[in-house]
């Protein structure tokens, strides 16, 4: 009998893979699916990125790169910071990683272990809970609320610090509902930790272009007091359709960043420079695919809202930011994952069930609108059609 250690059974999923598996394997079987349950554009990288790491591969680009990431592509990050959130970012600061969840596993195991405690959004994204509980850290889940409009509570989230909290893990926009945090209730949270200096913060900001009806996002880089101690996570996955690319950048304090560093050398040893060469010309080229999608993200936005409190038993609250809606199906009297599972084995509809995200998760379905307009006004159909069986 293989004996391995316990962090290994504590780890968790993110189901919306397990949906997709699911989805795919009907499909397979003749079976007509939309699936609105993975968190990926349904765009194709841009041409002029595709076309940037062909000419890298052509032009022998082929080694190792440094684990911290090529100097030209953090130089890149750091002009795009400037540029969305007017704080000047040292490259020395930043790393290219291959994809978001790299920086939140790295965050999560410098500060978790048993009887430390880690804070994380719920509803949130399932991999901060899952890392926190390999590390023996107890988690610690801070409310988001439809009622608050899915932001966080600055005051509810420091009533939760005591002195073994080490790491506060934030999301605006936030997945899965679709929140954005207004930066008055983000001023009063960085005042409030003013009085912690103990907690570090690591802020997941991947959807920060991806923000509606005159929203902005409050990046936590704009706030100088937490600086020494926060992380910031970002990437390329979202705002250029590149998730299969599996390229993201993370921005460190000078104290963590070493650290880092050596994970890096031990763990992935640095990203392929074809990508990185591809993550440059994103950031540089031009603009126009990412506004186009982001317009086509703000239009199926509205039709999903629509559509779905339209449905008898189910009320949504229209999402801030990201590509997430996150309705409340409360008075369908189902609950949240046995809906999920039927309405993909009879009504062909993928969607992830609230409980995936959290505890709070229940009475919710999360619905990525990441798919075109014909495919969701056709899942609102099936959708109606199943409740009114």
């Amino acid at each position: 009998m293989l004996r391995t250690i316990p962090g290994f059974d504590r780890i968790g999923e993110e189901n919306a893979f397990a949906v997709l598996a699911r989805a795919t394997a009907l499909s397979a079987q003749g079976k007509d699916i939309i699936n609105l349950g993975i968190g990926q554009p349904d765009f194709k990288t841009p041409a002029h990125i595709v076309d940037a790491a062909i000419k890298a591969l052509k032009d022998g680009h082929h080694g190792y790169t440094p684990a911290t990431g090529l100097l030209a592509a953090r130089e890149a990050v750091a002009r795009r910071t400037l540029t969305t959130t007017g704080v000047e970012v040292s490259p020395e600061n930043i790393i290219i990683v291959p994809g978001g969840k790299v920086t939140m596993f790295a965050a999560i195991l410098i500060f978790g272990e048993p009887g430390a405690e880690i804070l994380y959004p719920d509803p949130g994204f399932p991999i901060y809970r899952s890392m926190i509980e390999f590390t023996g850290a107890k988690p610690i889940p801070v409310p988001i609320r439809e009622e608050n409009g899915f932001a966080f509570s600055a005051d509810e989230t420091l009533a939760l610090i005591t002195p073994k909290t080490r790491l506060l893990i934030l999301n605006s926009p936030a997945n899965p509902t679709g929140g954005v945090t207004p930066r008055a209730e983000v001023e009063k949270l960085v005042k409030g930790l003013e009085a912690h200096p103990h907690v570090a913060i690591m802020s997941d900001e991947i959807y920060d272009v991806m923000t509606y009806d005159g929203e902005e996002q409050c990046s936590l880089l704009t706030f100088p007091a937490i600086r020494d101690r926060l992380i910031v996570l970002n990437g390329w996955s979202k705002t250029w359709a590149m998730t299969g690319w599996r390229m993201g950048w993370s921005i460190w304090p000078d104290q963590l960043y070493d650290k880092v560093r050596k994970f890096a050398v031990n763990c992935w040893s640095c990203v392929n420079a074809p990508s990185q060469f591809a993550g440059i010309a994103a950031i540089d080229g031009p603009q126009d695919d990412v506004e186009k999608m982001c317009r086509a993200f703000d239009n199926r936005r509205r039709i999903v809202v629509d559509g779905l409190n339209s449905l008898p038993g189910i009320s949504c609250a229209t999402p801030k930011g990201a590509f997430y809606a996150f309705p409340n199906i409360k008075e369908t009297g189902w609950p949240a994952k046995q809906l999920a599972s039927a309405l993909l084995d009879e009504a062909g509809v993928a969607l992830i069930g609230g409980p995936d995200f959290g505890i709070l998760g229940e009475g919710y379905v999360r619905l990525s609108y990441a798919n075109s307009e014909e495919n969701i006004l056709r899942a609102i159909e099936r959708i109606e059609k199943f409740l009114a069986k």
